[in-house]
């Protein structure tokens, strides 16, 4: 089987691509972490090493994102898809309701699994549109009472965003922010709990950031399997079990780049740049459709056609040929998808760019 160690330009969904700087340090340390002698893939995981390396992080995201004293941050495993069920388990109480916002496939499956466990009430959905934006803060139906509100923040599938935070007043406020965490300024404070699987801007797959404030641990039922309880995470400082030691490792390397960067809001620049530099040339001639009305582009997901399958079925293979790979879009929308996290370099853009442009020469 031919092997190649050259890198190509990576568009996937997730897992995706992480800074070359992250997988450059942990390949020189990956046979022995320094100081210790042994592989961070062999270590305890209730070793001295280990407990610097998981706080370390934490105190990183905690400094990134401004994140309050009154905040616990758990490192859970299972993916967004495990917290579906989890959120409702420990914040919706026997006999309420929870209020779900559907902006796409993600959302649909957090309502899904919530129903489970008990009522759920659509505040508002736009899949009668195929899910080409958010809802407007005047289309929520929001019940006052409600156990908690919960939306997606980034939709992967579809390509949108939400631009704003949703007032939901009292109401927690409960987001899987999976897609886009830390792919610019966070609001912590408004929220209730906050969950994402890191394997799109974080780390590999494997861990699941949930930060969780400290009064919504009240409500975890006793009854609760002990693993999907947040208190017992909480009061064991994500430590109950062994957790995902060398995704958490890669996440605390994540966060020194990201500190490197200039943080949050200089990162966000950068994607803002990236994304304005994809959808400049969607929109240059209207060759390339964009999926997403202009007010809900995502950042992380750009989603765009063609004029017919044939040519969208030619593009992903020439694209994946000239070294941009993962650009099929998802089978819900079609056409094509370009997923652009965080370590997502913009060369990689610029190089995209001149394909399509070079492609609509060839087939316009």
């Amino acid at each position: 089987m031919p092997t190649t160690t050259a890198r190509i330009f990576n568009f996937s969904a997730g897992p995706a691509v992480l800074p070359v700087e992250v997988l450059e340090e942990a390949q020189q340390n990956l046979l022995s972490y320094p100081g210790v002698g042994m592989s961070i893939l062999e270590m305890s995981h209730r070793s001295k090493t280990f407990d610097d390396i998981i706080q370390g992080c934490e105190a990183d995201m905690r400094a990134l994102a401004n994140i309050p004293s009154n905040y616990k941050v758990l490192f859970l495993q299972g993916g967004a898809s495990l917290q579906f069920s989890m959120v409702p388990m420990n914040l919706l109480p026997a006999g309420g309701s929870a209020d779900y916002i559907i902006t796409g496939a993600w959302s649909q499956k957090a309502a899904k699994e919530a129903k489970r466990v008990g009522a759920v009430k659509v505040a508002a959905s736009t899949e009668s549109e195929n899910f080409t934006r958010v809802p407007k803060q005047n289309e929520l139906k929001l019940d006052p009472n409600a156990a908690f509100v919960h939306m997606t923040s980034n939709n992967t599938i579809f390509g949108t965003e939400w631009q704003y935070l949703p007032d939901v007043g009292t109401v927690p406020l409960v987001s899987d922010t999976s897609s886009d965490m830390f792919s610019g300024p966070i609001d912590v404070a408004n929220h209730a709990l906050i969950y994402a699987g890191a394997q799109k801007n974080l780390a590999p797959a494997g861990v699941t950031i949930v930060i969780i404030r400290e009064d919504m641990l009240q409500r975890s039922p006793a009854s609760l399997p002990t693993m999907l309880n947040y208190t017992v995470h909480a009061e064991n400082q994500s430590l109950y079990n062994t957790p995902p030691v060398f995704a958490i490792y890669i996440m605390r390397l994540v966060m020194t780049w990201l500190q490197k960067q200039g943080g949050l809001a200089a990162i966000d620049k950068v994607n803002r740049r990236k994304a304005d530099k994809l959808y400049a040339e969607i929109d240059r001639t209207g060759y390339y459709r964009g999926h997403a009305q202009k007010d809900s582009r995502s950042r992380m997901n750009v989603t765009f056609r063609l004029s017919s399958e044939e040519l969208e079925k030619k593009f992903a293979k020439e694209a994946t040929t000239a070294g941009l790979d993962g650009l099929k879009g998802h089978r819900s929308v079609g056409g094509m998808r370009a997923s652009i996290y965080n370590g997502f370099p913009e060369s990689g853009i610029d190089a995209l760019v001149d394909f399509m442009k070079e492609f609509e020469r060839r087939n316009g």
